[in-house]
């Protein structure tokens, strides 16, 4: 089992202990086209009774995004992405100081929910995509989640040319984080993501979970996201997204044994309880 190192993650008006225990990551798609929950969140008000018992089943997080990031999927207009998410989190923060992320690769979409009350900013590209997103996140004091991926998420299944998937994606999200610290970001701001799924082939997903512990070698926590994705179900023969919940059960296992601080999740009472479990014996 690899030793978690403890660290305070700083995020923006809020410290977080990293650690200790595994932190749950809710999320919440106000998206039509996400590929498990796609639709169901839509309406403001639905979508904040989704956070509030989210919260309630154990959530330390809650993940706000307005632009499903699926293979394939659609870009969304920045009007659309800031009209889906800001209001959620505005109504959110005046119920809640629960920690709230915002899912965007949009430096402007970034700023806005960070003013509207919002701590944390998880870019599926590392902050890449955007230009200002980098100078958002450094002037902002945001915590930053900075995941692996190559390409866009309309072109990443065709950049699955890895030597070693596991070495090859250390020392480029390893490099992504080095510039990001050399552009004024702090390193108790940074938590790396592997990037499940993301420019990487079902058979490369689970050999890169077969050595996930690599990740636990650089100086930052790790946030691992497997929650219903397409390896789990290529694993099970399972088309259904929302049936891979045993599944998904099983890999975050391995990603706790591996040394991963954080869990994106779509079942929080679920795996919540597992991250107890699995704490209170490990």
């Amino acid at each position: 089992m690899t030793p978690r190192k403890k660290i305070i993650w700083k995020t923006l008006n809020k410290d977080l202990s990293l650690g200790e225990q595994t932190l749950i990551m809710g999320i919440l798609n106000t998206t039509p086209d996400s590929f498990s929950d796609g639709g169901q969140f839509t309406n403001c008000e639905i979508a904040l009774q989704h956070a509030l018992q989210m919260i309630k089943d154990g959530a330390h997080i809650i993940d706000i995004g307005g632009e499903s990031t699926r293979p394939g999927a659609e870009q969304v207009s920045l009007e659309d992405e800031l009209q889906r998410t800001i209001p959620v989190i505005q109504a959110l923060r005046q119920v809640s100081d629960i920690a709230i992320s915002i899912d965007t690769t949009k430096a402007t979409v970034a700023k806005a929910a960070l003013e509207a009350g919002a701590n944390i900013i998880n870019d599926v590209s590392g902050l890449q995509m955007d230009p200002q997103m980098i100078e958002v996140a450094r002037d902002s004091g945001a915590g930053c989640v900075v995941m692996h991926m190559r390409g866009t998420p309309q072109d990443m299944q065709t950049k699955c040319n890895y030597r070693d998937v596991a070495k090859d994606v250390f020392e480029e999200i390893s490099s992504t984080l080095s510039e990001l610290e050399k552009a004024g970001i702090q390193p108790n701001r940074l938590v790396l993501d592997p990037g499940i799924g993301f420019s990487k082939t079902a058979e490369q997903n689970i050999e890169l979970m077969q050595q996930l512990n690599i990740f636990a070698q650089a100086p930052y926590p790790m946030l691992l996201g497997t929650s219903r994705k397409s390896f789990i179900g290529h694993i099970l023969n399972e088309p259904r997204a929302d049936q891979r919940l045993w599944g998904t059960a099983a890999s975050l296992c391995v990603g706790i044994q591996a040394g991963s601080h954080i869990l994106r999740v779509h079942d929080v009472k679920e795996m919540a309880q597992l991250a107890r479990v699995f704490d209170s014996i490990r």
